[in-house]
């Protein structure tokens, strides 16, 4: 696991060098934002106390596998958190997995995982989550929701874009790093996404594959966007 901090508030953890997870810092502890992949527990545990805050938070952006794959376990570890997503996240942790009428009736795509753990607050979009705002993301999947840090522009878009082998929305195939696009649901909701989530004019860029991008600018909705 690798671990780097951009600006006061972010720490990113990194596995196999292309899945990654964060921490936001709060006044009162961290946020995690995903749970990475199965069996990470330990190194969001140790990176924790390297930085000498609790985590109190947890996050989730969508529910693919390499997001929620070590929830359950972060759930027996620490059961005092408040666990936090998007209520279509929830259902699909669940494994509740129709689509809803309103939403492109294309078939699911990528890792979708059952969880027992239990989300103590439903993010809804436009509100805040400590110093997170939520803002709604669906294409890469339908339940997907990006965080943006209001206090230094940091926006934590989930699988919105990737990183790897060149910044690219979502559904976009990047043959360094195909997966993403392998995985995402609906290309023409991912690139509405994304240049809806640039409208935000964020001053990093973190993602769940791939680099943070600091100043990533107006042209953020790379190949396709």
């Amino acid at each position: 696991m690798k671990i780097q901090q951009h600006g006061p508030h972010l720490w990113q953890l990194t596995w196999l060098t292309a899945f990654n997870c964060f921490l936001v810092q709060e006044a009162d502890g961290l946020t995690l934002i995903d749970a990475g992949l199965p069996n990470s527990i330990g190194g969001i545990l140790k990176t924790a106390r390297k930085i000498g805050q609790p985590i109190t938070r947890v996050a989730l952006t969508h529910a693919h596998g390499d997001h929620v794959g070590s929830l359950d376990q972060i759930y027996v570890r620490l059961p005092e958190v408040e666990l936090a997503m998007s209520p279509r996240t929830a259902a699909f942790l669940r494994g509740e997995m129709d689509l809803l009428p309103d939403e492109p009736q294309a078939p699911l795509k990528g890792s979708f995982m059952r969880r027992q753990a239990k989300p103590g607050r439903l993010l809804i979009a436009g509100e805040k989550f400590g110093s997170l705002r939520v803002l709604a993301a669906p294409g890469h999947s339908p339940d997907q929701v990006a965080y943006f840090d209001e206090r230094d522009g940091t926006l934590i878009a989930g699988d919105a874009w990737q990183t790897i082998g060149g910044l690219a929305v979502a559904g976009v195939r990047r043959w360094l790093f195909p997966f993403p696009a392998a995985a995402t649901w609906h290309l023409p909701t991912a690139v509405a996404t994304a240049r809806a989530l640039r409208d935000a004019n964020p001053g990093r860029l973190a993602v769940g594959h791939g680099a943070v991008l600091e100043k990533p600018g107006p042209g953020g909705g790379g190949g396709g966007g």
